[in-house]
């Protein structure tokens, strides 16, 4: 298992462990359904998902796809892998899972994908150059800065994300191919908002902010000195402590199935969303999702009252119903008050 060199090691970012723990939590579940963050500028949001590129596991693909097909997944490759397939010549090789970055100033076409309709229509031959989204099939799909982003490239991003499958269409001429990401992107309140439906679709949502500890600044500062002087003396540092967690996820990934939700615990998830008056019940299926994994990370084969409250401090600030020009925040303090006070669950 490499670490490569020049990447910022995941284990030296400094504070931010909700940040780091939802990102964690969609890795050993790719069913969460990604994770927004909202944050100051200079907070640590694009540092530490790039950071996160050397805790990704490793995935088996075939070789030279274009698309990034997983091997085992004899139903989901796209229409070249199968035809390897029926020809017995498909090979595969192992790499790590990726982070790949949307710029703000994409294009659909850059995005989605191009069909030379003149090759086509001169040649017979279906002619198609595949966009980012084909790139981002089985990685991660980061977007900075997404209330910057046109309404029309967000749109068809977060379609994609719940359709894992990409259309393209010119002049009568289709074609598609899978795209299955995991969604995470970034924003500075201050810059603008994004629309309520689209924030609803994803599924955790933390918050960054400027550490007022002295002794963390410093920290800061001291990190971002190390790497600039020596990143490849701060990777093998770190090294150790990176590998260490990506163990961990691995292991977390492997007890997921026999981890067990019991009634009381639904229970307790269906008040919390009932209390906070959440829209819809996408609340609470995240929540019952994500505790899930949270006690699976931790070594636990079932569920407890904190995996629920912890979950619930990612899941739902983006889904509490508001009036228009209402200003309410999430608390987490609130929500520990009113579950082992009010409701008399007991202490971890």
């Amino acid at each position: 298992m490499t670490i490569k060199d020049d990447i910022f090691p995941f284990s030296a970012v400094v504070g931010l462990p909700l940040l780091k723990k939802a990102l964690i939590l969609n890795i050993v579940n790719k069913d969460i359904g990604g994770v927004l963050i909202k944050g100051d500028k200079g907070t640590g949001k694009s540092l530490t998902v790039n950071s996160f590129k050397n805790i990704l596991p490793f995935i088996k693909v075939v070789e030279g796809c274009k698309f990034n097909c997983l091997a085992s997944e004899a139903d989901r490759l796209c229409l070249e892998c199968k035809e390897k397939v029926k020809e017995g010549n498909l090979k595969t090789t192992v790499k790590r899972m990726d982070v790949v970055e949307i710029p703000l100033n994409i294009t659909e076409d850059r995005l989605i994908g191009t069909i030379d309709v003149e090759k086509v229509l001169q040649e017979g031959v279906k002619s198609f150059e595949p966009g980012v989204l084909a790139k981002a099939n089985n990685n991660i799909l980061y977007i900075d800065q997404i209330n910057l982003l046109d309404h029309h490239i967000v749109d068809l991003l977060l379609d994609v994300a719940a359709m894992k499958v990409v259309t393209v269409e010119r002049e009568g001429i289709s074609t598609n191919y899978m795209s299955d990401f995991m969604l995470v992107a970034s924003m500075n309140p201050e810059e603008g908002f994004l629309r309520p439906q689209l924030l609803d679709r994803f599924s955790l949502q933390v918050e960054t902010r400027t550490s007022t500890d002295t002794k963390d600044r410093l920290e800061i500062i001291k990190k971002n000195r190390e790497y600039f002087e020596d990143p490849s003396g701060m990777a093998r540092h770190y090294k150790k402590q990176d590998l260490a967690l990506k163990k961990r996820i691995d292991r977390s990934q492997k007890r997921l199935e026999s981890v067990e939700l019991p009634d009381e615990m639904l229970n307790l998830i269906c008040k919390i969303c009932r209390e906070f008056d959440i829209d819809g019940h996408r609340g609470d299926i995240i929540i019952a999702r994500s505790a899930i994994t949270n006690a699976s990370y931790h070594g636990r084969n079932k569920v407890t009252v904190e995996d629920i409250i912890q979950s619930a401090e990612m899941a739902l600030p983006h889904r509490m119903r508001k009036q228009p020009f209402e200003v309410g925040e999430f608390s987490k303090e609130q929500l520990s008050e009113l579950v082992y006070e009010r409701w008399g669950y007991p202490h971890p």
